[in-house]
């Protein structure tokens, strides 16, 4: 994610605990940056989960999988 949209988060964080708040229009701004945010992150995680391996006591090793 561009550090743009980063700080523009972050700048629209800051102003929604301000007395005067957001705008309809920063709400949902907000609510755009954030999921895409989120979404980027789990993928990310996901990424690094996949490359995870678990040494078990006896020397085998075995890949991370996704639980059901």
């Amino acid at each position: 994610m561009e550090n743009s949209k980063l700080d523009r988060i972050n700048e629209l964080a800051r102003k929604s605990r301000t007395p005067e708040g957001l705008t309809d229009a920063e709400k949902e701004e907000q609510a755009i940056l954030r999921k895409e945010y989120i979404a980027l992150f789990r993928g990310n995680m996901e990424a690094q989960l996949q490359n995870l391996v678990i040494v078990n006591p006896d020397g085998s090793k075995r890949q991370v999988t996704k639980k059901n």
